[in-house]
């Protein structure tokens, strides 16, 4: 059978029952989402690496713990980790100030710091053109509406307006673009400050 047949919940149920080739399957399927991830966020290769290896250090130390359990959803998963051994990069080499208690990184909690500059400017450079990209996904009706209410701050009342129709359909297609915007984040396991 192909590698690329196996599902990632095969592999895994592999490797957990002794199977270390499963892993390195697994490794290599999403190794470069994972590597990319990391490195848009630190910039140094070698710190990369680190985390990189890290992050799966930990995914084999939780498999063998038994305590993956979300059957079907191993990269946002291994995302997950990614994105905390980032965080907690910044924490120890203090180029960033301390997190609140919800454990998410939030870019605005790094604005006091001079030296984050350049990094902050390329990170939301980066959320910003995903975000454009998600939004172009959006049916022509929602993404319009989206653009208009967030963009150019148009009441639903001025959209209705602008566009014909009434508050009730432009406020839906408001909720579906949102519904979809989130099926599009989810999909492609980015992961937006908040």
């Amino acid at each position: 059978m192909k590698h690329e047949l196996i599902t990632d919940a095969v592999l895994i149920r592999n490797y957990i029952d002794g199977d270390e080739n499963a892993l390195s399957i697994l490794i290599h399927r999403h190794k470069q989402r994972v590597y990319s991830f990391i490195y848009s966020k630190v910039f140094d290769r070698d710190i990369t690496e680190d985390i990189f290896q890290d992050t799966f250090i930990k995914v084999i130390r939780n498999l063998k713990l038994g305590k993956y359990n979300e059957e079907g959803k191993f990269l946002p998963w291994v995302m997950r980790i990614a994105h905390n051994l980032v965080i907690d990069h910044f924490r120890k080499n203090s180029r960033m100030p301390k997190f609140d208690n919800t454990g998410d990184f939030n870019i605005f909690s790094v604005l006091g710091d001079s030296s984050l500059n350049a990094e902050k400017q390329l990170i939301k450079d980066q959320v910003e053109c995903d975000v454009r990209r998600i939004i172009e996904e959006l049916p022509e009706d929602q993404r319009e509406v989206l653009i208009m209410r967030m963009y150019k701050d148009m009441s639903f009342k001025e959209i209705s307006e602008r566009t014909g129709v009434s508050i009730n359909t432009a406020l839906g297609r408001m909720r579906y673009a949102l519904i979809n915007l989130r099926k599009v984040i989810d999909k492609n396991n980015i992961i937006l400050t908040n």
